[in-house]
């Protein structure tokens, strides 16, 4: 059987990912290197992380498309759950996030918003579908 484990964000200051994350979301930091190039938060049964573009450049010879140089969200997002979407939109955006959808109700009853995170990661704050 294959598992999900993580997902790893390539940005330009792993430090700062993830005290967006510590700040804006209450998350902990779980693991960071000594050379801080990955860090990873604790999120639950699936681990946030982000690695250093050097190290991103090490694994990808031929480059890749980076989220905070991309004028453009990429057509990739993390979806963060919450009871109060609302709370979590501001939280976001005190801590540096670009608004890029307020909080608005789907047609099957969820409560979704987008914010852009200063990494250029996009985010969705949602409620649990159903609930």
């Amino acid at each position: 059987m294959v598992k999900f484990g993580y997902t790893i964000h390539y940005v330009s200051n792993v430090d700062k990912a993830l005290l967006f994350f510590e700040k804006a979301f209450g998350m902990k930091r779980k693991f960071m290197t000594d050379e801080k190039d990955y860090g990873e938060l604790d999120t639950g049964e699936t681990v946030l992380s982000f690695a250093s573009h050097e190290l991103g450049k090490s694994n990808f010879h031929g480059g890749y498309v980076s989220a905070s140089e991309s004028k453009e969200p990429l057509g990739v997002e993390i979806a963060l759950i919450t009871d109060d979407v609302a709370s979590a939109h501001s939280n976001a955006i005190e801590s540096g996030a670009v608004e890029l959808k307020a909080p608005a109700s789907k047609p099957w009853g969820q409560v979704v918003s987008y914010v852009r995170c200063p990494s250029g990661v996009l985010l969705e704050l949602c409620t649990p579908i159903g609930g």
